[in-house]
């Protein structure tokens, strides 16, 4: 089960496949409702070529606002005018799918793998079609009881946190690199006060574009990722120092997506009937401040990975499912939950959340990994598929000698 909501399940085989998860059994990867090469499929090309435009922009600016919520009515008018049904792609349907799928194949039992929000749909599925389900792998865990805007805050917090904490473990990275923390609320507060406008290259390659980088900017590339983890205290350090290249190159890398292939319908539908109701924009705003105290309000108003959400789902306008949606997974089917201990999308504790109430569940925190383990941590892809041998009784040894990778250090400079 991909992520997304709108992740390409077709193009995830290839990491699957390298993580040895088909090595002594077959793999079934089913495109979910709505995507790349599902009929109908949910792309939004309006919205490719926004957040193409987008790395030119102030990424928190009510203008830049304005542009997504037009691309996304112009997206839902135009599938809406298709005859496309945009309630019916929800994560009840597609659960409903998978088990449908199972019986459709002849399958008596199955084991099942999902990572980001194909963790909300596999624990939706393991409580609404348990039968047929021999064991349940989550990678990267969002609680479908738990998963809101505000929530995003806290998954940020724990993520970026947890790699400054590892720096200040690392001797060579906390004498190069103190304060990490007081570093990102200045460099937060200065780009948010004083935007740097600056041409980067894309890192496929092509010609420089013009990158805007504000506060909002810079917190989306960390939870994002998009820096690796192992350069984001250089990075940091850099840009203090008037360096801002690897945050720019990081940022232009937004300026070039593949138009059509991600399904942002899937992603508005799920996230407008799922993830957004029941929380007002003051909540959300409450859980940034008491994620990163001292952050700009212009920053903390928008959700990591989910700016302007509120503004979206009154267009896209689909029914509130909290109801039947936001509910805990009670079970006793064999689970393995994997957290990365850098994950800024999902933070690592709600895998350890979701499995208090998945009775023979083997949590396992992967250090020093970020968003979705299995196909970066050859420890966590054995863990994974010695559970699928015995899910009772996986084989965690490889996890004790694990520790986050040395940070880069860079030589210091001078202020400029």
């Amino acid at each position: 089960m991909a992520g997304g909501p709108g992740g390409d399940a077709f193009g995830d085989m290839p990491f699957l496949i390298g993580a040895g998860v088909n090595r002594d059994r077959d793999l079934i990867v089913m495109t979910q409702r709505g995507t790349l090469y599902a009929r109908p499929n949910l792309a939004c090309p309006e919205i490719d070529r926004f957040y193409a435009e987008a790395v030119g922009l102030r990424y928190d600016a009510a203008s830049t606002g304005r542009r997504l919520v037009r691309a996304t009515k112009q997206c839902r008018d135009r599938l809406a005018g298709q005859g496309v049904d945009l309630s019916a792609y929800n994560t009840t349907e597609n659960a409903a799918d998978f088990a449908d799928l199972r019986t459709a194949l002849g399958i008596r039992r199955w084991n099942v793998y999902g990572y980001s929000y194909g963790t909300d749909l596999g624990l939706t599925y393991l409580r609404r079609h348990p039968q047929g389900i021999r064991s349940l792998a989550i990678d990267s865990v969002v609680p479908p009881q738990i998963v809101s805007l505000p929530w995003t805050w806290d998954s940020a917090r724990e993520g970026i946190n947890t790699v400054f904490a590892a720096c200040a473990a690392q001797p060579a990275c906390r004498n190069r690199y103190p304060n990490l923390s007081r570093t990102l609320t200045q460099q937060v507060r200065r780009l948010e006060a004083h935007p740097l406008t600056v041409r980067a290259q894309p890192p496929g390659g092509g010609a420089p574009v013009k990158v805007v980088l504000d506060g909002g900017a810079l917190v989306n590339l960390l939870v994002a990722n998009a820096v690796p983890a192992v350069d984001v205290p250089a990075a940091l350090d850099e840009l203090a120092h008037g360096d801002p290249g690897r945050f720019a190159r990081a940022r232009a890398a937004g300026a070039t997506p593949v138009i059509g292939e991600f399904a942002h319908g899937l992603t508005q539908s799920v996230a407008c009937g799922e993830w957004v109701p029941g929380y007002s924009r003051a909540d959300l705003l409450a859980a940034g401040r008491r994620a990163f105290p001292g952050w700009p309000d212009s920053v903390l108003a928008q959700a990591p990975q989910l700016p302007f959400q509120h503004e979206a789902c009154r267009v896209w306008n689909v029914p509130d499912r909290t109801p039947v949606q936001r509910v805990t997974t009670v079970n006793n089917v064999p689970s393995l939950v994997l957290s990365g201990t850098f994950d800024a999308k999902t933070g690592a504790r709600w895998g350890a959340y979701a499995a208090r109430t998945l009775s023979r569940s083997t949590t396992v925190l992967i250090p020093g990994i970020g968003h979705w383990v299995v196909p970066q941590s050859p420890c966590a892809a054995s863990v994974l598929t010695s559970f699928l041998t015995r899910p009772t009784a996986p084989d965690t040894g490889c996890v004790a000698g694990l520790t986050p990778k040395p940070f880069t250090i860079v030589p210091a400079r001078e202020h400029s």
